[in-house]
């Protein structure tokens, strides 16, 4: 008997009753309009307020992306601008530098020039004075000369052979 109360019950499930239908259709209207009234505007209100925060953030990162950009472009054209700036500073060094290699250069050319010029002067007046002294020794030879000359009492072709072979004597001395 159980067997056939099994089957009863099935067959009261699967066949359909107006009844039940009706009942559950309203209750379900109920179920629903009460969840519309308690729950679905707190859902929605949540949803709602879920999707503003995450398009919020995703505003801010979009932000923030840009500004990242912004910052990434004004690093790389301060970068530039460095590197510019110590390829003009590198530069004007170098510049400077040679300019004073060759400002060196000519004063230590100008105090060369100068000590030869004052060598050669000095050079030229210790020749000077070294032709005085010996302008002065010869004059007192030829007048030491000229003393042996006058009293030996030569005659006057021997005396001026005597002065001209002094004179040539002298004068290949000098030169």
């Amino acid at each position: 008997m159980l067997t056939s109360g099994i089957i009863l019950l099935e067959a009261n499930l699967l066949s359909p009753n107006p009844g039940l239908i009706f009942w559950t259709a309203v209750t379900f209207v109920i179920v629903l309009l009460i969840l519309k009234k308690i729950a679905w505007g707190p859902i929605i209100t949540a949803l709602e307020e879920r999707e503003k925060g995450i398009q919020t953030s995703i505003d801010r990162a979009h932000q923030a992306k840009d500004e990242a950009e912004s910052i990434l472009r004004k690093n790389k054209e301060m970068l530039a601008k460095a590197d510019a700036e110590a390829d003009k500073i590198i530069r004007e060094g170098k510049e400077y530098a040679e300019k004073l290699r060759a400002d060196i250069t000519g004063k230590a050319q100008e105090e060369s020039k100068k000590m030869i010029a004052s060598a050669v002067n000095a050079i030229e007046q210790e020749k000077q004075r070294a032709l005085d002294v010996l302008r002065n020794e010869v004059a007192d030879l030829a007048v030491m000369g000229a003393e042996k000359i006058i009293k030996t009492a030569l005659n006057a072709d021997l005396q001026k052979k005597i002065v001209n072979s002094m004179l040539e004597d002298l004068s290949t001395k000098r030169n």
